[in-house]
């Protein structure tokens, strides 16, 4: 078979499989055994390729980060972090919604997915804003969007799973993501403290030294995890995937030690959940490398890469097209299946026409966040709507503004690098 019917197969049996309802995975999984029965290869590669696909150390990094953030979301440590980010931030009108947002990126640094971020946020803060009588809509749609910076700033699986599939490096991508990830942080904020001056909210409360330093205090050891993770990676202490083991053991420590929010059962159940969910995601990776062998064998990279360009050879045109692969394939596929699927076709690409691959990780990690926001498979919203009761519809609408000004942001790292230190892309 060609490239070109392969090509239109095995997207056209995958689509049909989601649209019956079939898990991702499996959907895969069996688009690509069947096109490997239809083009008479070996089966023995499906095996082969599954194993290989998730032996490697580097991946270590991704159950044990979505544990870590598991552990740190289902207790006190988010509340406390909230309550010293507001004792500094209350003099603001509608002082909650930044304190929403900044709580969100300092999890980020902790949990490294945008699920436990968002659902962290929401648990503690979705009670007081609305006792306080905050827009109910917009502050569930702030919560998302604000969750979807748990992927850019590290550490996070989906760059780390950008780097298992590029060999780019995963030092290098944590460096980068802190500045698009303020930059999501700060549109975000703006748009709320604009919303909340407009509408005259009120103010939480005056500066006080000794609540700031009370409230620090009690948070301590929440706000020490991202540095003991980062600083440690950025140290050359030790590895991304030795990171997430520590960060695994501090907050288990912190949790029956320090706040005493967790017993042991409560760790086990947790376990047990994180377990799942990493298993799932692992069967994923699997099924994947078999899809990107396929690719590969039929070179249909290059295929896709030559009929972009014969479209357009201007490069800031092709960079948009790939902007908008990844924010139409958001709305319809879950982050790590994009980019097992879709950093194979694209890096080609990219690479040819000059992006430097780390760029391209973080061009790619910001424009699948805001996936997280997109409807249908929106995952932060569902989480946001699971707290709140309200239906994703209206969180959607109420999101609008919030998901501009990430499309915005992504505009903005993807034809300005400068704002990149040059010195670590």
């Amino acid at each position: 078979m060609g490239s070109g019917i392969v090509l239109l197969l095995l997207f056209m049996i995958f689509g049909l499989f989601l649209i019956f309802g079939m898990p991702i995975a499996i959907a895969i999984g069996t688009s690509s055994f069947i096109i490997l029965l239809l083009g008479k290869v070996s089966l023995v590669i499906v095996p082969q390729r599954m194993f290989a696909g998730v032996d490697s150390f580097a991946l270590i990094a991704v159950p044990f980060f979505i544990l870590a953030g598991d552990l740190m979301s289902e207790g006190k440590a988010s509340a406390l972090i909230m309550d010293f980010i507001e004792s500094f931030l209350g003099f603001l009108r509608g002082a909650l919604w930044p304190v929403a947002v900044l709580t969100a990126m300092v999890f980020a640094g902790i949990s490294g997915s945008s699920a436990a971020d968002t659902a962290a946020v929401a648990g503690a803060l979705i009670p007081d804003l609305e006792k306080r009588k905050y827009d109910r809509e917009f502050s569930s749609a702030l919560i998302a969007s604000a969750g979807s910076i748990g992927v850019v700033i590290p550490p996070s699986v989906p760059m780390i799973l950008y780097a298992f599939i590029t060999y780019a490096s995963v030092s290098k991508l944590f460096l980068n993501g802190f500045i698009p990830g303020i930059l999501m942080g700060v549109s975000l904020s703006a748009i709320a403290l604009s919303k909340a001056y407009k509408e005259h909210y009120s103010k939480s409360g005056k500066i006080s030294i000794k609540n700031i330093w009370d409230t620090f205090k009690a948070a301590i050891w929440g706000l020490l995890t991202p540095i003991i993770i980062l600083g440690g990676i950025f140290s050359g202490k030790f590895t991304p995937s030795e990171s997430a083991v520590v960060a695994v053991d501090w907050a288990i420590m912190v949790s029956l030690f320090v706040y005493r929010d967790k017993n042991l059962k409560d760790i086990m159940r947790i376990f047990v959940k994180s377990m799942i969910t990493a298993s799932l995601v692992m069967f994923l990776i699997s099924t994947a490398r078999v899809f990107a062998w396929i690719l590969a064998y039929w070179s249909i990279p290059s295929l896709i890469s030559n009929g972009i360009l014969a479209i357009s050879s201007n490069r800031f045109i092709i960079i948009l097209l790939i902007d908008l692969i990844f924010l139409i394939a958001g709305i319809f596929l879950e982050t790590a299946s994009i980019i097992i699927i879709f950093t194979p076709l694209l890096f080609t690409l990219a690479t040819t026409i000059g992006i430097n691959p780390i760029h391209f990780g973080i061009i790619e990690t910001v424009a699948l966040a805001i996936g997280m926001v997109t409807p249908p498979v929106a995952i932060n919203l569902y989480v946001v709507s699971g707290v709140t009761g309200i239906p994703i519809e209206r969180i959607s609408k109420a999101n609008i503004p919030l998901i501009l000004a990430l499309i915005a942001v992504l505009f903005l790292v993807t034809y300005v690098p400068m704002i990149f230190p040059k010195a670590i892309l």
